[in-house]
């Protein structure tokens, strides 16, 4: 980001590269802001269909995390044709349309290279009100910390490729991978967040940092109430991470005061590099408990409060 030249200044740029935020934000009309994002990578499943699905949601969820609605997408693929035919692109993308009709988008188009390794994934186009979009950062003081998902898909996913994984933790890994946020984010649109973002590839403490930073705060995470995924910790046990996981550790070590009664493996774990995570969110603690509670009800989410909002303290992040 630091390397690419600087714009010209445009008022209706709400959200740009100013700072590390899930998408831009340009002001369209007095009621109508765009949000604009793009994600893609290589399979994290065998299943192409399943796939599809994942990248699919990945990509959508940036849109969401801003508090918008995705509308358009564009699809980017890299195949290579003549090695592995075309039914298998057409299940993936067959899977990644059935999720995009999900969340009530389009598929509009796309662009298709000839690559020895496939690579998968959507440009999505978004609206959102000009005054309603969230920003990463703005958490306030003595609000609390809510996670939509649980974590260790990393670990899950790493365990994959090495054919560590049973029938029904390959389902766990891939059906949380395929879940929209959009229900997490309609949810949240009768409350008054703060600040808000997506947990992807600098795992959970990671993008915790950038809010916490950007916020001029700290955060006070509690271990206990993070949920994790079937298997992740026996599997975190055996040193089974991702190397994004390690470099996520490494960068954030300096910013990062992990309790006396947090081991070296759940430091991993927290800082875990993951693929279509939820939600993370900084609100009112009333507002908080309010908003788990629908998502329970209503959809089934098990939504967790998993630290608060403190004033800035010597490190951006306390785990306890």
């Amino acid at each position: 980001m630091r390397y690419l030249p600087k714009e010209k200044h445009d008022a209706n740029l709400l959200v740009g590269m100013e700072s590390s935020d899930d998408g831009s934000v340009y002001k369209l009309t007095d009621d109508i802001a765009l949000i604009q994002t793009v994600d893609f990578f290589t399979p994290i499943v065998d299943d192409p269909y399943m796939f599809g699905q994942i990248a699919a949601a990945n990509s959508l969820s940036d849109v969401y995390a801003m508090g918008g609605s995705p509308k358009t997408v564009l699809n980017i693929v890299a195949y290579p044709i003549e090695e592995l035919g075309p039914e298998i692109l057409g299940e993936i993308l067959k899977g990644s349309s059935d999720k995009v009709k999900e969340a009530g988008a389009l598929v509009v188009g796309g662009h298709s290279i000839d690559d020895k390794e496939p690579k998968f994934g959507l440009s999505v186009t978004g609206t959102v009100h000009p005054d309603a979009y969230i920003k990463n950062i703005g958490a306030k003081v003595g609000e609390v910390l809510v996670l939509t998902k649980p974590i260790g898909v990393g670990i899950l996913t790493t365990a994959l490729k090495n054919n560590l994984l049973t029938k029904e933790q390959i389902d766990n890994v891939s059906q949380m991978m395929s879940e929209l946020n959009k229900y997490a984010a309609e949810s949240l649109r009768g409350f008054n967040p703060s600040a808000a973002t997506d947990i992807t590839g600098f795992g959970l403490l990671g993008h915790a940092y950038e809010m916490a930073s950007g916020s001029e705060v700290s955060f006070e995470i509690d271990y206990s109430s993070v949920s994790l995924l079937p298997g992740a910790k026996e599997l975190a046990e055996k040193q089974i991470f991702p190397a994004g996981s390690r470099t996520n550790h490494r960068w954030l070590k300096d910013v990062v005061d992990y309790g006396k009664t947090i081991s070296p493996v759940e430091e991993l774990i927290l800082c875990d590099s993951i693929t279509s995570g939820g939600l993370f969110i900084s609100l009112p603690e009333d507002e908080a408990i309010k908003y788990v509670k629908l998502l329970e009800e209503k959809h089934s989410i098990e939504a967790k409060i998993i630290g608060k909002v403190t004033r800035a303290k010597h490190k951006s992040i306390y785990v306890k």
